[in-house]
């Protein structure tokens, strides 16, 4: 217990937190997209497997990340088309839709995977990506060491994360994406293409969620095993929500999720005797009682179905 209290241990479990943290800012930040827009980013949990599993698949194939992670881009805006369509241009229930996004992604991965590499106790793997120290910052103490000896797609969250406040906060474009989840009515009536502009930031969340979903398999596994995005896009979901739809917030409650994950890591290893569910379950008990204390549940105004000349738009 000792060890555990020991500086370096916190230094080497804040890093990991970093690290962890990492797939939860990935899919939140892309959902962000959808839901700022005003259509709910429920179906994220099947497109970061389906971009684990395409990431991995391609990356293995090719001897190439960087075409894995195209790979994994490419199934994640092709899943979210499927669903954009059908919630935006159809207006079907996002969540029944959500819902079978994820079943398809599930079925859909776990047969192709066996398909291609069979069933074996070896998985195959390739090298994952590799911690890159940044020239300068990495020297900073303590946050030097936290936050900048990462892999490339950790930095890769950092951008998205700022790049996505100064878009929502500081550009006209950001300003009318936010009216189409705000007050769609009036964002029509000032003659914007609302059902335009929904459509194409669920295809950037499907873009950003497939990166996330590569990290998993081609970042930090450096392997494709079944169900291997294990609820995040669920919990990257609820993230949003909890950080009342702004990226920082976000940022801020993804960093929570992934302190939880490396700590109950840390813990086994020291072979501290505590059930490693109730440290899973420690995230998820931080957020409802954030969101009973602050409200934080509370969709935007607008948030959801847009009517216009009789048709139900997404």
């Amino acid at each position: 217990m000792n060890g555990f209290l020991s500086g370096s241990v916190w230094l080497v479990l804040l890093q990991s937190t970093v690290r962890m943290a990492t797939p939860y800012t990935l899919a939140a930040m892309g959902g962000l997209y959808s839901d700022k827009a005003g259509v709910s980013s429920i179906e994220l949990e099947g497109i970061l497997l389906m971009g684990a599993f395409s990431g991995f698949t391609a990356a293995y194939m090719t001897n190439q990340l960087w075409i894995g992670l195209a790979a994994a881009m490419i199934s994640g805006v092709l899943l979210a088309a499927i669903y954009g369509y059908m919630v935006v241009y159809l207006g079907s229930k996002p969540a029944l839709v959500g819902t079978a996004i994820v079943l398809l992604a599930t079925g859909a991965t776990s047969f192709f995977y066996r398909s291609i590499f069979g069933v074996s106790v070896e998985f195959p793997s390739v090298d994952p990506f590799q911690d890159i120290a940044l020239p300068v910052l990495h020297k900073i103490p303590v946050i030097g060491t936290i936050f900048f000896e990462q892999n490339i797609l950790v930095y890769l969250s950092y951008l998205l994360v700022i790049g996505s406040w100064f878009f929502y906060s500081r550009t006209a474009l950001g300003l009318q994406c936010r009216a189409m989840g705000e007050n769609p009515y009036a964002a029509d009536t000032l003659g914007l293409r609302v059902r335009c502009y929904r459509f194409t930031n669920v295809l950037i969340t499907g873009a950003i969620a497939g990166i996330a979903g590569a990290y998993l398999s081609i970042a930090t596994a450096s392997s494709f095993v079944e169900g291997i995005s294990a609820e995040k896009g669920y919990a990257a979901f609820a993230i949003i929500i909890l950080g009342k739809y702004h990226p920082i917030g976000a940022f801020l409650g993804c960093l929570l999720y992934g302190f939880a994950d490396a700590l109950q890591l840390n813990l086994q290893a020291f072979g501290i005797n505590i059930p490693y569910q109730f440290m899973l379950m420690l995230p998820y008990i931080f957020t409802l009682i954030v969101m009973f204390l602050t409200g934080s549940g509370n969709k935007p105004e607008g948030h959801g179905v847009f009517f216009k000349k009789g048709a139900q738009l997404g």
